[in-house]
């Protein structure tokens, strides 16, 4: 018998309130993560991703409504709770990594202390054996010299290092799933590259899940099982890596793809999107949001919701002309 999905998120429906109109932020949302497993989330910024993240750590802001759907973690449904529930959740089964680690972390609080809160928070330690399962934190992430580090601010920390920081934060109670926003933002190739294998690491030893939000196609494709594809708050594309890689089906993705620097000998040869994401805040958008910039489009595009199409038992896309 299959196991459940650590993470299901269903249908999910999400607008936000604004002085110009409500915006139409996701749409029917569908994706999940099994334990040991990568998702990465991938599109162009405004698709929807950290949106998506934010809605499944509680973390939206007051002018967010939820207009339908579900968000089930581990046998828990997310948006039900109470408040109360999530909160305690939040940092012990379920953690993130924000974009930005100089701006996460409190710039006046010595890094190990700030490992301790979140330690103090979701359980009884003592003072010593805080410190101490701060410092193992620490060295989880390969930061050197360690227990020198643990003495340290923010701004003595290098931004790799200041990432490690995040993600020993992060994995400092061992959670069951793991969600990393941008996690390599900012960040030289080199230390992209240690910060994912740390990622990559912690899910191969602890069967934790983790979401990868993403707009390099290249680094989803590197270190992901499976990836999804958003397009302007729908989820276009769902595939394991290599398929959508080889064989992507939504006229989006094989656009993202084209316009990925490997996928190209030269530079000339690199692909483009034309156009832009539409104004979500339209009372008359249009059943498939790409349509404007879609070459395949045809009459019932325009006139019938879109179809889910399962080209294989783990490949789906939403599309009416799939190849």
């Amino acid at each position: 018998m299959t196991a459940p999905p650590l993470l299901k998120v269903d249908k999910l429906s999400l607008d936000f309130r604004t002085r110009e109109g409500r915006v139409k932020a996701l749409q029917d949302v569908s994706f999940h993560i099994d334990r040991g497993e990568i998702l990465g989330i991938v599109g162009e910024s405004g698709s929807g991703k950290s949106v998506s993240a934010f809605a499944i750590m509680g973390l939206l802001e007051s002018t967010a409504e939820i207009g339908g759907g579900s968000v089930h973690f581990a046998g828990a449904d997310l948006l039900a709770d109470n408040g109360a529930a999530m909160r305690a959740m939040r940092g012990r089964e379920i953690s993130m990594i924000f974009q930005s680690p100089r701006t996460a972390l409190n710039p006046i609080r010595k890094v190990g202390r700030q490992i301790e809160d979140v330690l103090r928070r979701h359980g009884p330690v003592t003072g010593h054996e805080a410190k101490k399962k701060a410092i193992e934190a620490l060295e989880r992430v390969r930061i050197p010299d360690s227990a020198r580090r643990y003495d340290a601010y923010p701004f003595e920390l290098s931004g790799g290092m200041c990432q490690r920081v995040m993600i020993a934060m992060a994995l400092a109670c061992r959670p069951m799933l793991l969600i990393a926003d941008e996690p390599t933002t900012g960040l030289d190739v080199t230390t992209q590259a240690v910060v994912m294998d740390l990622i990559r690491e912690m899910v191969d030893e602890t069967r934790m899940g983790a979401l990868l939000i993403t707009h390099d196609l290249g680094l989803a494709g590197e270190y992901c099982d499976r990836i999804a594809v958003m397009h302007a708050g729908h989820t276009v594309e769902d595939a394991p890596t290599e398929v959508l890689l080889e064989k992507a089906a939504h006229p989006y993705s094989a656009r993202l793809i084209a316009a990925t620097p490997a996928a190209a000998d030269e530079i000339a040869d690199l692909g483009s999107i034309p156009g832009g994401l539409p104004d979500l805040r339209r009372q008359d958008l249009p059943y498939c949001r790409f349509r404007d910039r879609c070459d395949r489009r045809v009459e019932v595009c325009d006139a019938q919701p879109l179809p889910v199409t399962e080209l294989t038992g783990s490949h789906l896309v939403r599309c009416w002309r799939p190849t």
